[in-house]
């Protein structure tokens, strides 16, 4: 169950375009829909089936700064949850590309690292780059899932 360098790639190709779903849904279809999108695309990337995940999104703060739960980061995607009072949805802010370059990525069996940064843009053409750090681990039915989510504004000096 070694993880290859195109299952790595694929899975970060694939987290980008479900943030690109999620902002669409939300747009077409409301919040209902964007929850829904949101959660299948928790399933089917994070690996929550492995126990608590360790997920820092890129804003938040105080007592709710880490997250490890499905809920935690559901409401940091697309908010809407009384829980997590200060989460606007990340991934419903009208996101139509997100693109990453590559820092420096580790292969070692079935865990992979992944560290670079993500660019979005919305529909209006403004653009946010994001520091990443991405850890996975393969399943035992080969499918690749987030284990670490580290994400950080670029420092300002």
């Amino acid at each position: 169950m070694i993880i290859t360098e195109n299952e790595l790639f694929d899975t970060i190709h694939a987290w980008g375009n479900g943030i690109i779903n999620i902002s669409n849904a939300y747009e077409e279809k409301g919040i209902q829909q964007a929850i829904s999108v949101a959660n299948s695309m928790l399933d089917d990337i994070y690996g929550f089936e492995f126990g608590p995940i360790l997920f820092k999104p890129t804003l938040s703060g105080g007592s709710q700064t880490f997250r490890q739960t499905k809920a935690g980061a559901l409401s940091y995607f697309v908010g809407h949850d009384a829980n997590f009072p200060n989460d606007a949805g990340f991934a419903i802010k009208n996101w139509c590309e997100v693109k990453y370059e590559t820092s420096a990525i580790i292969l070692e069996n079935n865990i992979a690292m992944w560290m670079g940064w993500k660019f979005f843009t919305n529909k209006d053409g403004d653009q946010i780059k994001v520091d990443k750090s991405i850890g996975f681990k393969k399943t035992s039915h080969n499918a690749l899932k987030i284990i670490l989510h580290h994400s950080s504004l670029p420092y300002q000096p």
